[in-house]
Parts: structure tokens; C-alpha cells; sequence
């Protein structure tokens, strides 16, 4: 490994000492000056870190906070984008919820029917006249004739020729 591999394992040698991987890197920051200096100064700041202490929020805080929320609210916003941006940022979308709901169930209905369709639920096929019919039941017919034919042009006479004769 290299220097830049050990310095981002020293954060988790400053975080987990008790670590059994953390022995390569001590290791390492004992034979390496830079490292070392790095582990030091990370060790110092995390130190100053623990001595530092938040303070504590004056008592009005929250009454503060709600005064000038409120004061925020209230105020018009300047064009109509800025009303625009207040409408998408405070509102809660109820009066689209209706809206949204039928456009969800038509989505659902347009999908339903298209996957019902798809999937071979009997439906009625177009009525056709009579006429029609009748010159789809020929067609079938004369394709049948024309196999019929084609079937007894090959029976040849010298099938016939080789069948013993009969006395």
C-alpha cells in the first residue's frame, strides 16, 4: 500500500483503535514522517473537537422562531414566479388530489383494457355480411378443388402400368 491508502485508513484508526487491521497501518505512520505528522494533526484536531462545547439556545428561541416564521409566511412574494415558487415549496397539494386520483384510475383503466385485449379475452369479431361470407366460404373451397386436382394429376397411368394385370 501507499501513502495515500494509509491516510484514508487513518480516520478509521482514529475512530476504531481496538481494530486488528489498524496494525498495518500504526505500522506504517511509525515508518513513514508524513503519515505521521497527518495521524498527529488529525489526533490534535479531534481532540480540540472534544473540548469544544455547543452553546446552549437563549430561552425565546422557539417564540423567536414561530414570530418570524409567521411574519414569513404572510408576506406576499414580489411577481407571480415568486408566488409560483411559494405555491410548490408551502403547499401540501390537496386541491390536486382529486385530479390526480382520476387521472391514476383512467391510467389504470386504459391499461387494464390494453392488457385484457392483449391477452385473448374473447371478443366479438366484426359481423360480416352474407356476401362476404359466402365468397370466403369459395375461396376456401376452390384452394381445396385445386389441391384435389393437383393431387390426382400425379396418380400417372404408370402407376397403373405396374399393378399386375388382372385376368
Amino acid at each position: 500500500m501507499n501513502c495515500t491508502d494509509f491516510k484514508s485508513e487513518i480516520f478509521n484508526l482514529l475512530l476504531d483503535l481496538a481494530s486488528p487491521a489498524n496494525a498495518t497501518v500504526r505500522a506504517h505512520i511509525e515508518s513513514c514522517a508524513d503519515c505521521d505528522r497527518e495521524f498527529k494533526s488529525m489526533k490534535a484536531t479531534f481532540a480540540l473537537l472534544d473540548t469544544w462545547k455547543a452553546p446552549d439556545p437563549s430561552p425565546y428561541f422557539d417564540q423567536k422562531l414561530a414570530v418570524r416564521l409567521r411574519e414569513e409566511k404572510e408576506l406576499a412574494p414580489a411577481g407571480w414566479v415568486e408566488r409560483l415558487k411559494a405555491r410548490f415549496l408551502f403547499n401540501t397539494g390537496r386541491q390536486f388530489r382529486p385530479a390526480l386520483a382520476g387521472g391514476l384510475a383512467l391510467i389504470l383503466l386504459v391499461g387494464g383494457g390494453t392488457v385484457a385485449n392483449l391477452t385473448g379475452f374473447p371478443h366479438s369479431a366484426p359481423e360480416t355480411s352474407a356476401t362476404v361470407q359466402d365468397l370466403q366460404i369459395l375461396d376456401k373451397n376452390e384452394q381445396t378443388f385445386q389441391t384435389m386436382d393437383q393431387l390426382l394429376q400425379d396418380d400417372s397411368p404408370a402407376d397403373d402400368a405396374t399393378a399386375p394385370p388382372t385376368s
